[in-house]
């Protein structure tokens, strides 16, 4: 390609293929050329085309060579699927497929690019290591010990965590602020932090966050490295803008300011990954961060009804932080999106399949339907019917929920617990959580029950007797199989969702997951409370182990089917995807808007909830099935007990006109939720006031006055009757964000909190 002679810029051209198959606005984005643009892509409107579209016209008019073009993505696959597509373009360019292509990658893929041709300037060499998860984890805990920190009580993995939102806000250990600590762990933190990053250096490793944050650094410290990009760059695209964190927002900046050809393509109401450092303020303000930038909405769907469309932008529009479009399509007009009650949870997913069933009859292929549930835990109840019924499935984005390490552990707990001699069991928890035993430890125990022609569970009881286990590790497995002597005395006295609730807590191993406070760890324990919600089914521990092993045999004669599987996923991992069919199971209160997010985030956690509604509805080309259940099983020290739930806030903003209610019970109930959402809040409230509880209300709540919200300024004491005493870190409108003194922060509403 630098062989060949630049046509001049003024030559006419015909107009391209890859532009006749665009719409206007589509077009408009491609041929935008010069300064900053926003595309607002909506779903289902064709951005890969218009991505695709805006290298080729870049390169064909004569305004970059492919090397000149950074395009970022967010993930190795889509970077994949552009760079095939730009080698083919570069190709049809030269003749001959042997010029320079685009930079096409994710930000960390062509941050280590950039890395590898300047470590040195930055104290590195060029071959430096990039750590995995597990050795990051290894070398905290390293530094814990050296700082005589019990890692048991501190983990290594909420260390990582607070470490990994600093680099995803682009800070470096000197430019973390007082509040940054006060926020994300505290002054012991930041020290590990400090020291965590000496160490990789002088090993001359980086972690993946690292790869962002270090080429910032060297971008800042050596502007004329910084200018050199910027000029090789002349146009620079991303994708997904509105999953960008600071870091990337930074990075963008800074490659951009000159030039300002910046085109960010993405989606402001598809925003649905704040839990994990996505900054959707990133996209928001981008006309005030770049003056005078284009703004060009993509509203024709190519994929959906318009009955679905209508309902999906209807509902998104309760969100007052967006920019707003409205989805149209020249489709026919489609069916209604089905909405459902469900006397409780087991009907839910009875009537799930029976829908599922139905469709297949007319055609419709398992591949084409997908249920997408707001929490991990609910896909136990769909996995169970569909086994019952046959229908092959596959779980997207996670395990099956009996393959789920939390659950097999536990379900290793109560295996020996029933049968002492499980020694596949006893040796996948006698160190779950940590006790000290180590591989000379396990082996020793296996020579024994070799030589005694015993278990483990009973050679480990022999070798301490006869004091051949000694210290520490024995002291720690002789308690261990006391538990176990005392939970195989009571099994047949209590149920057995309270005897593994007992279990989870004296054997320490729903706190090793409390401690991680983090979201995975939030999913294992919700999977953890819906394992033992699933024990009311059964009469004792036997039939229960039985129906796991019966469930697990199943599932693995249903893996040999022939391809067309229903897909079981969560909504955060079905966005990009799309299906013919749409089942949208447990729209309630509390569960979907889920009460974390509304409790840590305040309007701002709900309205990124009613986002992930909007993914949800979008995600279907044909049919959406929306349901919910009046009741769910929870457990209490009491046992577990029948609770009434509240249906989500959600469905009363669905348009009434584009909505078929299904009731099985009533066919009235829904018109009552077509009223105004006051009225809602007022007959909700009564509802919960029946079945002794509370209704927390609908949103959009009023702002706080001006006095009230200078009241409740940054450094202000407060307590809160749950968390306990904290300093108010952030008053934004209604909303306090507050470090607590037990380390942890919270979003919380000013109405919950008082003054210290």
């Amino acid at each position: 390609m630098e062989n060949a002679v630049k046509p001049s810029e003024n030559q006419e051209l015909d107009t391209p293929s890859y532009l006749q198959r665009l719409n206007e606005p589509q077009r408009e984005a491609v041929t935008t050329t010069e300064g900053a643009v926003l595309v607002l892509s909506g779903a289902g409107t064709g951005k890969t085309s218009v991505l695709t579209a805006r290298i080729a016209h870049l390169i064909n008019s004569n305004k970059a060579w492919p090397n000149e073009i950074l395009s970022v993505t967010f993930t190795n696959k889509a970077a994949r699927e552009m760079a095939g597509r730009a080698e083919q373009l570069v190709s049809n360019a030269d003749g001959q497929g042997n010029g320079p292509l685009p930079w096409l990658g994710t930000f960390h893929s062509i941050s280590a690019k950039i890395l590898r041709r300047h470590a040195e300037m930055i104290g590195f060499s060029s071959d430096y290591i990039i750590l995995d998860t597990d050795d990051q984890i290894r070398l905290i805990k390293q530094i814990l010990v050296e700082k005589n920190i019990d890692p048991k009580q501190n983990p290594a993995k909420q260390f990582l965590w607070s470490i990994q939102n600093w680099k995803d806000k682009g800070l470096i250990p000197e430019k973390v602020s007082h509040a940054d600590k006060m926020i994300t762990g505290g002054k012991q933190v930041h020290d590990i932090y400090t020291e965590y990053q000496k160490r990789m250096l002088n090993m001359n490793c980086m972690d993946f966050g690292d790869l962002l944050l270090h080429c910032l650094t060297l971008f800042n410290k050596y502007p004329d490295i910084l200018q050199k990009y910027a000029q090789q760059f002349k146009y620079i695209m991303v994708d997904e803008y509105q999953d960008t964190n600071i870091a990337q927002y930074l990075w963008l900046r800074l490659l951009a300011l000159g030039h300002k050809n910046l085109c960010c393509v993405g989606d402001d109401d598809q925003s649905i990954y704040g839990w994990r450092g996505a900054e959707v303020g990133n996209i928001l303000k981008f006309e005030k961060d770049f003056n005078g930038a284009a703004i060009i909405r993509l509203e024709q769907n190519y994929r959906s009804t318009p009955q679905i469309l209508a309902a999906a932008s209807h509902l998104i529009n309760y969100n007052d932080t967006r920019l707003g479009k409205t989805l149209w399509t020249d489709a026919k007009d489609g069916d209604k999106l089905q909405l459902q009650s469900a006397s409780d949870s087991e009907e839910e997913a009875y009537i799930v399949g029976e829908r599922i069933e139905q469709l297949r009859r007319n055609d419709v292929s398992y591949s084409e339907m997908a249920v997408l549930v707001r929490a991990g835990f609910q896909t136990r109840q769909f996995e169970e019917r569909f086994l019952t019924l046959g229908l092959p499935y596959q779980v997207i984005g996670g395990q099956r929920f009996y393959e789920r390490a939390e659950i097999r552990d536990i379900i290793g707990y109560l295996r020996v617990a029933q049968t002492p001699a499980d020694n596949l069991a006893f040796e996948r928890i006698i160190n779950t959580p940590k006790r000290g035993v180590g591989k000379a430890t396990m082996e020793k125990i296996h020579s024994a029950g070799r030589a005694w022609n015993i278990s483990l569970h009973d050679a480990a009881i022999r070798l301490i007797e006869e004091k051949q286990m000694r210290g520490k590790v024995a002291d720690s497995i002789a308690f261990l199989l006391e538990q176990f002597a005392r939970w195989r005395s009571i099994k047949t006295t209590l149920p057995i969702g309270e005897l593994t609730d007992m279990i989870l807590d004296e054997s320490g191993y729903r706190a090793m997951w409390e401690k991680e406070k983090n979201a995975e760890a939030n999913g294992r324990l919700e999977n953890l409370r819906e394992l033992v919600r699933a024990m009311g089914d059964f009469e004792d521990l036997s039939a229960f182990l039985e129906h796991v092993s019966l469930v697990t045999d199943i599932a693995e004669a249903n893996r040999g089917d022939d391809g067309q599987m229903v897909t079981l996923m969560t909504l955060h991992a079905a966005k990009g995807l799309e299906f013919d069919v749409i089942f949208l199971p447990g729209w309630e209160e509390g569960l979907f808007p889920h009460q974390r997010s509304l409790d840590e985030s305040g309007k701002e956690g709900l309205e990124e909830e009613r986002r992930l509604a909007y993914v949800g509805i979008t995600r279907a080309r044909k049919q959406v099935f929306i349901s919910h259940a009046e009741r769910r099983r929870f457990f209490t020290k009491g046992g577990i007990e029948w609770q009434s739930t509240v249906p989500s806030r959600f469905i009363t903003e669905l348009p009434p006109e584009h909505i078929q209610s299904q009731d099985h019970y009533s066919k009235q109930q829904y018109s009552r939720f077509s009223q105004s959402r006051s009225n809602f809040a007022d007959e909700m409230a009564s509802v919960m006031k029946n079945a002794g509880g509370s209704f927390g209300g609908l949103p959009k709540k009023p702002k706080l006055p001006q006095e009230s919200r200078g009241t409740y300024s940054p450094g202000t004491k407060v307590n809160h009757a749950k968390f306990g005493a904290g300093i108010i870190i952030k008053n934004k409108d209604d909303a306090l964000e507050i470090a607590f003194n037990n380390g942890e922060t919270k979003r919380i509403m000013a109405e919950f909190i008082t003054l210290n």
